[in-house]
């Protein structure tokens, strides 16, 4: 955490951490010690259980979980956890109650609170109708959606008939109609910048410790 702090980077940035949440508890009275500052980032699928979630309360600065789909049946379908929406709602839940809507500095860097990532799936846009009825309801209208439209069919999506539905790229008029169900919700904060984006794997050298 210190050597990428020295980096330059503006936050620790921890990823799907459910399982490393005793170390990183561990680890962070010794990096504060030493003059960690930057705030950190819990980013997950959500479907976390609430003991890490309670763990985490007063630690993590900015909470980034994705909700990826409403509907049980579909849920056991495409990420074989029937209970996921209902995991999801209950930590989001959790994380706004923590750290609230997401506020940002001047030069619009995130400071705290709780940014929901939500992918758009082909032929699934009811389940992000409910998604961002929920968001703007239970949470807050002032909730900060990035709403994604990357989503590109891989691996058993393109060799099992099972997935079918699924494999093809979302259409335009698709996630058109999501982000008009955002607005519809109340919902404002709708982050566009990834539009169109592909995974691309490039690796920073991060300078050695003193």
């Amino acid at each position: 955490m210190l050597r990428l702090q020295k980096a330059g980077c503006h936050n620790i940035n921890f990823v799907t951490p459910e399982h490393v949440v005793p170390q990183i508890l561990e680890a962070l009275p010794l990096a504060i010690k030493g003059g960690l500052r930057l705030p950190l980032v819990y980013n997950t699928s959500s479907y976390d259980s609430m003991d890490s979630i309670r763990l985490m309360d007063g630690v993590v600065d900015i909470y980034m979980p994705d909700f990826k789909l409403w509907d049980s049946q579909g849920s056991l379908k495409y990420l074989l956890a029937r209970d996921y929406p209902e995991a999801a709602r209950r930590v989001i839940k959790a994380m706004h109650e923590q750290v609230g809507t997401l506020r940002v500095d001047e030069n619009g860097l995130a400071l705290r609170g709780v940014i929901v990532r939500h992918l758009v799936m082909p032929g699934l846009v009811d389940d992000t109708g409910e998604i961002v009825r929920w968001l703007a309801g239970e949470l807050s209208s002032d909730t900060y959606l990035n709403v994604m439209d990357q989503y590109y069919p891989a691996w058993k999506v393109k060799t099992e008939a099972k997935f079918s539905e699924i494999n093809r790229e979302i259409r335009v008029n698709e996630f058109e109609q999501a982000l008009a169900a955002a607005r519809e919700a109340g919902l404002w904060r709708l982050d566009r910048r990834w539009r169109h984006v592909r995974p691309q794997f490039d690796f920073v050298e991060i300078p050695p410790a003193d």
